[in-house]
């Protein structure tokens, strides 16, 4: 076999163990534009609105509009706060709700920006947990106001120390007064106490639920002249499941749902309704046959004692216990006491 032969040969045999190779792997490769539409992002880098996985990920939170009463909660938190906060600082303060958002908790902790302090406050009824978070700018700004700064100049920040102990105390009373006004604004859903914890100033220690789980966000904006800050409360929809029925209710009015003309109208309506009372002198139980045979002029005789208590009832309901008694030539009952019903019936049957 000459050389040209064997390189040939050689050529052929290399082919043929490529093939071999290629062949158990013939599956299709996904491209990068592929990739990135998968992922939901386009071409040049950005991300594609709602699409993809990310489409599937976000569609497991809950949107804060499905409960629309939350609004007006965190609306009337704003009103309270600006009189409390004036009254708190002896200065013009202004407070506003930026928004209301729906996340994770595990994103709202990283998006954090440092530094901040943590509020870690318990809802004593609903038994589970919320944040406070102040941002510096409203820490230095409530610092300089409380100790007598100047009006008309900006708040001195000073970054990079951890902050003080006055600092810290003074921030504390600040959630202090807005947990108060907190439990004032859901009064009229439910009565509950907002109980400070502690004071967290590194967000990994401030984890009150799971990273997945789903949170309400509001944002409040607090001026103070040329000072002021923000301050971020989080509730964790765990928090709110208690009164999550009173909170899907509409909006009606400053009664929070409640039309107390309808009510007047349908308390007064059924005050007019007319009802009929039976007198349950005797109960017996005969046989059918007996019953089958009765007849026009028939006697029963009642087995009930002079001046036993009869009971006075409306359809299958008892109400009153009474006495059979006679007036002119007509038969009469007094009442003597009521009867318990619905759940105090029950508690009182032996």
């Amino acid at each position: 076999m000459t050389g040209g032969e064997e390189e040939d040969l050689a050529a052929a045999w290399g082919a043929a163990l490529e093939g071999e190779a290629a062949a158990p792997t013939a599956e299709r490769v996904l491209n990068q534009a592929e990739i990135d539409s998968l992922l939901g992002f386009e071409a040049g880098g950005g991300e594609a609105p709602k699409s993809g996985i990310e489409r599937i990920i976000s569609s497991g939170l809950v949107a804060y509009e499905r409960l629309p009463m939350l609004e007006i909660v965190f609306d009337r938190l704003v009103r309270l706060l600006t009189t409390t906060l004036r009254n708190f600082t002896s200065d013009n303060v202004e407070v506003s709700l930026d928004g209301l958002a729906s996340l994770r908790f595990g994103d709202y902790l990283n998006s954090i920006p440092l530094p901040a302090m943590l509020s870690v406050f318990k809802v004593q009824q609903w038994d589970n947990y919320g944040l406070v978070v102040t941002d510096s700018a409203l820490i230095y700004s409530v610092v300089d106001v409380l100790l007598g700064g100047r009006r008309g100049t900006a708040a001195m920040r000073i970054e990079g120390r951890p902050y003080t102990t006055i600092e810290r105390t003074l921030v504390e009373r600040l959630v202090g007064v807005v947990l108060h006004d907190l439990g004032e604004a859901f009064a009229p859903i439910a009565a509950v106490d907002f109980r400070f914890e502690r004071l967290e100033t590194n967000p990994r220690f401030a984890a009150i639920t799971r990273l997945s789980n789903a949170a309400v966000r509001a944002r409040l904006r607090i001026d103070m002249e040329d000072r002021g800050g923000c301050l971020e409360l989080l509730l964790p929809y765990a928090t709110l499941e208690p009164v999550r029925e009173l909170l899907l209710q509409q909006f009606m009015g400053e009664k929070f749902g409640r039309d107390s003309i309808w009510e007047s109208h349908l308390a007064e309506e059924l005050r007019h309704t007319e009802v009929t009372l039976d007198v349950l002198l005797d109960e017996q139980t005969l046989p059918l046959s007996r019953v089958l045979g009765l007849k026009r002029g028939d006697r029963l005789l009642l087995s009930a004692a002079p001046g036993a208590p009869l009971t006075v009832a409306c359809g299958q309901v008892p109400l009153f216990e009474a006495e059979l008694g006679r007036r002119d030539s007509q038969l009469a009952v007094r009442i003597t006491r009521e009867l318990p019903r619905g759940r105090a019936a029950q508690e009182a049957t032996p």
